[in-house]
C-alpha cells in the first residue's frame, strides 16, 4: 500500500511538473510574439527597438528598518521604455546618483520582473556586487545601464537587472542573474561586467545567491569573494 501510494505521488508530482513546464513555454513563446509585434511596430514608426523592454524602478526606506513586506511596499515604478530614443527620455529626466539620499536604491529590471529575491525569475538566482566610492558610482552605473539595456552583457538572457543601492559610505552596483547554480555563466558574467566597467582584472567581486539573502534578510552581508 506504501509502496502504490509512492509511485501514485511521484506520478502526480511528475504531470504537475510536465503540467508547469508546458505553462512556461507557452508563456514564453506568447512573452517572444507579443515582442516580435512591438518591435514591429516601433521599427513602421522610426524607432530603434530594444530586444527586450525595461522599467526602472525606486526604492527609498527608512534607514535600519528592513522587512520584506515594509521593502516590497516601497518599490515604485517610475517608467518604462522598449525602445532606444525612449531610453535617453527616461534617462535623461531621472536623478542622478550624487542626488540621491541613503539609503535609496534605483533598479533596473527587464519587464515582467520585479527587484525582488522571491520573483520567479530571481528567486534561483544572485547577484554580483561590485562597490565603488560615492564620487565615481555615477559613471560606472551610466556604463553598466547602457551595457543591459544595450543586451552587450554575455549570457544576456540570464541576466534579470541591476540596482543602484546608495549607501552612507559607498554605492554599491549590483547584477541579477537567473540561476546561480550554472557556474559558467555565472562566472562569464562577472569577466562581462569586469570588461563593460573597464575594471581591472584584479578587481575583486562578490557574489551572492538569492536564497542565501532570504536566509540571513541580507544583500550585501556574507557573500562570496569571487574575485
Amino acid at each position: 500500500m506504501d509502496i502504490t501510494e509512492k509511485k501514485e505521488g511521484e506520478s502526480n508530482n511528475n504531470n504537475r511538473d510536465l503540467n508547469s513546464n508546458v505553462i512556461n513555454n507557452e508563456l514564453a513563446d506568447s512573452d517572444s510574439k507579443e515582442a516580435e509585434e512591438r518591435q514591429a511596430r516601433e521599427l513602421k514608426a522610426g524607432l530603434h527597438p530594444l530586444k527586450h523592454k525595461f522599467v526602472f524602478w525606486y526604492t527609498r526606506r527608512t534607514p535600519g528598518v528592513r522587512t520584506q513586506t515594509s521593502y516590497e511596499d516601497n518599490i515604485k515604478k517610475i517608467v518604462d521604455f522598449s525602445t532606444v530614443e525612449g531610453f535617453w527620455v527616461c534617462y535623461c529626466h531621472l536623478a542622478r546618483p550624487s542626488t540621491l539620499p541613503s539609503p535609496t536604491d534605483l533598479h533596473l529590471f527587464k519587464e515582467g520582473i520585479r527587484p525582488l529575491w522571491e520573483d520567479s525569475a530571481n528567486c534561483n538566482g544572485g547577484k554580483w556586487i561590485i562597490r565603488f566610492k560615492k564620487v565615481v558610482s555615477g559613471r560606472f552605473w551610466e556604463d553598466l545601464v547602457l551595457a543591459l539595456v544595450g543586451d552587450q552583457l554575455d549570457y544576456g538572457d540570464n541576466v534579470c537587472g541591476a540596482v543602484l543601492s546608495i549607501r552612507f559610505n559607498e554605492d554599491i552596483l549590483s547584477v541579477w542573474n537567473r540561476n546561480a547554480s550554472d557556474h559558467q555563466a555565472v562566472m562569464a558574467l562577472r569577466d562581462s561586467i569586469k570588461r563593460h566597467l573597464k575594471l581591472p582584472h584584479s578587481y575583486v567581486m562578490e557574489y551572492k545567491p538569492h536564497d542565501a539573502s532570504l536566509r540571513d534578510n541580507s544583500s550585501y552581508r556574507n557573500t562570496w569573494l569571487r574575485g
